[in-house]
């Protein structure tokens, strides 16, 4: 079994020294690409028809069997599973999974330890983040995966050895090793300290070793077996991994290996997950840090925002929402999109919000506001696009003047919770009504009577891969009326019922204006 990174526009195929192997191959024979592997496929036509529907499917995981000539032209087959990263184009930028060798599944051999590490290959091939990882190893099934009755994950931080998940009957005793500087006092700790794993079939052979471990296994109720594992990428020890048996359990040479395989997976998972989390925590605050730190409030009206990053996959959107204090009492609320999802989209959604405010804080109309928003977009020399619907609204009145550029319908909370859908006759997106000569934004003017809301929202929120939009809006239309009048109660209401769509694949942003009911 071996790990692999591949960069489909490029042909590049990075293959670890056991992936190689199940091709009968040497790192020094080796070069690199793609196309000095598939030579040995046997079944080329089957394995890219099926790595097609994949694509095609816009699936983000794969898992495909293929038969491959492997030492004296003997046939084997061979498991590829793992995980598209996706962008906005194809193929995808980015491949990465695991090989295996299938031959002791199909053969219906292979139990114990090696059916657990075939399983948690193939589940930790999907997971992107730590938690991801951990849900692997802890989650609904893991230690059945493992075959052992309690397991405790640790991960370094800097000199401490830190047991972020404990899995298991009784595995709760151990807490009090949660935050501990790593040193060769622990059993788990010594492992990873000297980077070796250690293997004990008994209980009494880990006393003699640890005495202090006395109480644990008293408590444990009887331990017959416990492997220590530390886990160690590119030369880095990363932290360690303990699995503790109740059944009689003796470590063969074969089980051992299997153990270390396992280790060794698991690190290169954690680490993959480790920087995709690094990544993507400084994607993330580049973006929450362009969007708007407060929301000001005005008299006569109660408003909320939500805005959650996308949960899937490394990149980030350019979903924006604004409010915005207007000359004369009024209130501008924008939503808008920009298209792609990576670091570029972000910093043109911050360009963009910040001209569409300083536009609107001029006094120009909504259909203005909109012209001067895409004008500005195609100035900034780029091929992005984006999407918005801005309204100015004068509480005092309820008078609401409304414009939308490619950009999702609001939907109205009316008095007596039911809900409706102005129909703003809109415009093409930003950017684009400028490069085709038709910047034109109809205005529609309409009235929010007290006690009524406006909603706004990106499409994140409504749509879902393989489901109409449609269905979407019918269901956040559902949201609204079911929900309580407040601004801040209903926003929180929409995100629960919404809780499947809400940042998975996409940026969500919401906003909610009400215009409060007359006071007596």
């Amino acid at each position: 079994m071996g790990s692999f990174d591949w960069e489909p526009r490029s042909g590049t195929l990075q293959v670890d020294d056991a992936g190689l192997a199940l091709f009968a191959l040497r790192p020094e024979d080796y070069d690199g690409r793609l196309g000095s592997l598939l030579p040995r496929v046997e079944d080329r036509e089957r394995l890219h028809a099926a790595w097609e529907e994949h694509i095609k499917a816009d699936r983000t995981s794969f898992s495909i069997h293929f038969l491959i000539t492997w030492h004296e032209g003997e046939p084997r087959w061979v498991h590829m599973g793992g995980r598209i990263l996706r962008d906005e184009r194809v193929p995808p930028g980015r491949v990465v999974g695991v090989l295996r060798d299938t031959a002791a599944e199909l053969t219906g051999a292979g139990r114990g330890l090696t059916s657990a590490l075939q399983r948690s290959a193939e589940a930790l091939s999907t997971a992107l983040t730590v938690n991801d990882v951990i849900s692997v190893l802890t989650g609904r099934g893991g230690l059945e995966r493992f075959g052992a009755d309690g397991l405790a994950l640790g991960l370094m931080n800097g000199e401490f050895l830190d047991l972020v998940e404990l899995s298991g009957n009784d595995m709760e005793l151990f807490h009090g090793l949660v935050h501990r500087r790593a040193d060769s006092t622990t059993p788990l700790a010594e492992a990873v300290m000297a980077n070796e794993a250690r293997f004990y079939s008994s209980a009494a052979e880990l006393l003699r070793r640890f005495p202090r471990m006395q109480s644990y296994v008293e408590q444990l109720g009887g331990v017959s077996g416990v492997a220590y594992l530390p886990l160690t990428a590119q030369a880095r020890t990363i932290g360690g991994l303990a699995l503790i048996f109740r059944q009689h359990v003796r470590f063969s040479a074969e089980d051992r290996d299997l153990c270390l395989g396992m280790a060794a997976i698991l690190s290169q998972s954690l680490q993959r997950a480790m920087l995709f989390d690094s990544e993507r925590d400084v994607a993330t605050s580049l973006q929450e840090s362009m969007l708007p730190r407060s929301i000001p409030k005005f008299d006569g009206t109660d408003i909320a925002v939500r805005y959650r990053a996308a949960s899937s996959g490394r990149a980030v959107g350019g979903d924006w929402y604004d409010v915005i204090a207007l000359p004369g009492g009024r209130v501008g609320v924008v939503v808008g999109d920009v298209q792609g999802h990576d670091t570029h989209a972000a910093a043109i959604m911050g360009q963009l919000r910040i001209a569409l405010r300083a536009f609107a804080g001029e006094g120009h109309a909504p259909s203005r506001v909109l012209e001067r928003a895409s004008r500005f977009l195609t100035e900034l020399d780029t091929d992005r696009f984006a999407t918005c619907t801005y309204a100015e609204v004068y509480p005092a009145t309820g008078e609401v003047g409304a414009a939308r550029a490619g950009h999702l319908n609001p939907l109205v909370r009316n008095g007596d919770g039911t809900v409706s859908e102005p129909d703003l006759e809109g415009g093409l997106p930003l950017g684009i009504a400028t490069e085709f000569g038709r910047e034109y934004f109809p205005e529609t003017r309409a009235a929010l009577a007290p006690g009524e809301s406006l909603i706004l929202c990106t499409d994140g929120l409504v749509e879902e891969a393989g489901s109409d939009l449609t269905v979407g809006v019918a269901d956040l239309a559902e949201a609204v009326r079911t929900g309580p009048p407040g601004a801040e109660a209903l926003a929180d209401h929409i995100a629960e019922c919404l809780s499947d769509r809400w940042g998975t694949h996409d940026d969500v942003a919401l906003l909610i204006l009400r215009r409060l009911p007359a006071r007596r």
